[in-house]
């Protein structure tokens, strides 16, 4: 068996040179392609999936600087003991100060002489258990003073078990420094045994793994935090679906209203998610057959996502609906809906399309919160209605919005969509109007929700999007 002190002391034969260089190069390299890997993780503190990811990579860098020392002294071997003085100790009780980086300055040795009641230990122990260089090395009996008190439990029973049942060592522990640090220690060892098969002496190796144990605690603290954010972010996204479901109109086709006879309106819309979030928005569709048979019909969106914007959405629309079964007319309803945001404990901006349609005239009264306007669409054409003054809802108090009426006629087709269906700009708009003779050949409203879904569902969407279309029954 190899002296116990042969983890830190001159091999007597090392290894061939080219093969180590060769696993030296590979180590290095696979360190720079983790480095960089590290530097593209976000760095952003709120991010928390950037931080499990950087901590991974700064436990596997750590890992491999470890390596790279292992085999670098697997390579060269340990630096050849300088020649001492008479009056100075001997190498294994006077450690020398280790190189930067140096693995000497993690792993040390030692053996207890039964026999003798002697111990020895090599210098790099002594400072990774922080003990005097001039101090004697401890015995068995006395090693358990350095561990913290739950530790010496498990370094007693390891010992016993090394001493009695010739069991080999390997588990850890941790010691307080003189000055108040811990340090976690591993520790692997065997017994020694003479010709009979008793045992005469107990050799270690100690490693200092304290930087590698804080690396995993980091490691596993951020996982953790990704994993409380995935659940917490999987479950907003649950309510937000669950709510926007319970107050979107779950419709399957056209909506007819009977109060309104043969002059009833076609009314479908749809709902597109976004393309690049799993959060839902605050966009709304609505159509509501009012009390004097009049129709509310309505979309808008606020600003933001999650189940706070959701919410928020809920409760607009429902003061939206409200207020139009009183009798409120568009304008003068949008000034309330702009007061009730205004003054809400989480101020938010909405943009918002307010119309009533009031089939015995087929006349449409309509007005808008910072909002595109309705497109007409009439005899394979199509228009945008010119707006009303009208600005977000939540962007300033007191503000004053202005109403338009437009006379409708027996086929006509209404569209009504939030921003985040098309680009912004008059090119935009100008796809949605290049519509219309298609709009023109359709049987139903569906038919033309169907058309503008298959137009523009697939495309990448900041924003998610709603559209409403009605089409003037005669």
């Amino acid at each position: 068996m190899p002296s116990h002190l042969s983890a830190d002391r001159p091999a007597a034969q090392p290894p061939p040179r080219g093969a180590v260089d060769a696993l030296i190069s590979q180590t290095r390299r696979l360190r720079g392609e983790v480095d960089a890997v590290r530097r593209e993780a976000p760095a952003d503190g709120e991010d928390a999936q950037g931080r499990w990811q950087r901590a991974l990579c700064n436990l596997a860098l750590r890992q491999l600087n470890d390596l790279d020392a292992h085999l670098a002294q697997l390579r060269d071997g340990p630096p050849a003991v300088p020649v001492q003085p008479a009056d100075t100790p001997s190498p294994e009780a006077a450690p020398t100060a280790p190189r930067p980086g140096s693995l000497l300055s993690r792993v040390g040795s030692a053996e207890w002489n039964l026999l003798t009641d002697e111990a020895s230990w090599s210098g790099e122990l002594y400072q990774i258990l922080g003990r005097d260089a001039a101090a004697p090395p401890l015995t068995l009996d006395e090693l358990p003073s350095l561990v913290f008190d739950e530790d010496r439990p498990l370094l007693t029973r390891m010992v016993t078990d090394c001493l009695i049942d010739a069991k080999p060592i390997d588990g850890e522990f941790r010691v307080v420094h003189p000055d108040g640090g811990v340090r976690s220690v591993h520790i692997m060892g065997e017994p020694v045994l003479d010709a009979d098969g008793s045992t005469t002496s107990m050799w270690a190796v100690l490693r200092d793994v304290s930087e590698l144990r804080r690396s995993q605690r980091a490691v596993g603290e951020s996982r953790e935090s990704l994993q409380r954010r995935q659940h917490a972010a999987r479950t907003e996204h649950r309510l937000a679906i669950e709510l926007q479901e319970a107050v979107l109109p779950p419709w399957r086709g056209s909506l007819r209203f009977p109060r309104q006879g043969p002059r009833a309106l076609d009314v479908s819309a749809h709902y597109l998610p976004s393309s690049t979030s799993a959060l839902i928005g605050g966009n709304w569709y609505d159509a509501l057959e009012l009390p004097d048979g009049e129709t509310l019909l309505s979309v808008g969106d606020l600003t933001g996502r999650g189940v706070s914007v959701t919410s928020g959405m809920a409760m607009l629309l429902g003061a939206l609906r409200g207020m139009a079964v009183a009798g409120t007319e568009p304008g003068q309803l949008l000034s309330w809906l702009n007061q009730l945001l205004d003054a809400t404990v989480q101020p938010a901006l909405g943009g918002a399309v307010c119309c009533r349609y009031r089939p015995a005239t087929r006349t449409l009264s309509w007005a808008q919160a910072g909002h595109p306007a309705p497109l007409l669409f009439r005899d394979g054409t199509g228009r945008a209605l010119a707006a009303p003054d009208g600005v977000l809802l939540g962007a300033t108090s007191g503000a004053v919005y202005g109403q338009a009426e437009e006379t409708l006629q027996v086929g006509d087709l209404l569209l009504l969509h939030t921003e985040g269906l098309v680009r912004e700009g008059t090119e935009a708009v100008r796809s949605l109007l290049d519509l219309a003779p298609r709009f023109d050949g359709a049987r139903t409203a569906q038919d033309c929700v169907r058309l503008v879904v298959e137009e523009f569902g697939e495309t990448e969407r900041e924003d998610d999007a709603c559209v409403l279309i009605a089409r003037i029954g005669s």
